[in-house]
């Protein structure tokens, strides 16, 4: 990916985007039986929404991981005229981890919850053997290209 794409999804981002790392009571299927559960869980994901469709498909094409989708607002607006539609690019969890990863360097409004959603996955929970990018590596490889 080229440095001034990386670089214009980070302001994209910063001005049209939001992110959200937290933790919250949900209800999940139980793994046996009938029933839900609930569970204090995590809720990691960032998205783009704009009514420009041809930036947010740019967006999911360029960084290949996320979904489209496509939101139609109903009723008027202040000028009674309907409003246009909605597109947003989202992604959650990894996908957004990976995510933040890129953005980092160019990011200033949403810093703090880029580096929210980076600490949580650069924790000591996770796994050695899982296929998550190191934040020192990429700082790093950065550094010397």
């Amino acid at each position: 990916m080229k440095e001034s794409d990386t670089a214009y999804i980070a302001g994209l981002f910063d001005g049209e985007g939001s992110a959200q790392c937290k933790q919250k009571w949900t209800k999940k299927k139980k793994h046996k039986g009938e029933g839900y559960r609930d569970t204090y869980a995590w809720s990691i994901s960032m998205e783009i929404a704009m009514t420009e469709q041809s930036v947010i498909r740019w967006v999911h094409e360029v960084l290949q991981v996320g979904s489209v989708i496509k939101r139609n607002v109903k009723g008027l607006n202040k000028a009674g005229k309907k409003y246009k539609t909605q597109w947003r690019w989202r992604c959650s969890y990894r996908e957004a981890y990976y995510v933040c990863c890129l953005i980092y360097p160019y990011a200033h409004v949403k810093l703090d919850k880029v580096q929210q959603i980076i600490d949580h996955y650069s924790s000591s929970f996770i796994k050695k053997n899982a296929k998550v990018i190191n934040l020192k590596e990429y700082k790093e490889a950065k550094e010397l290209s």
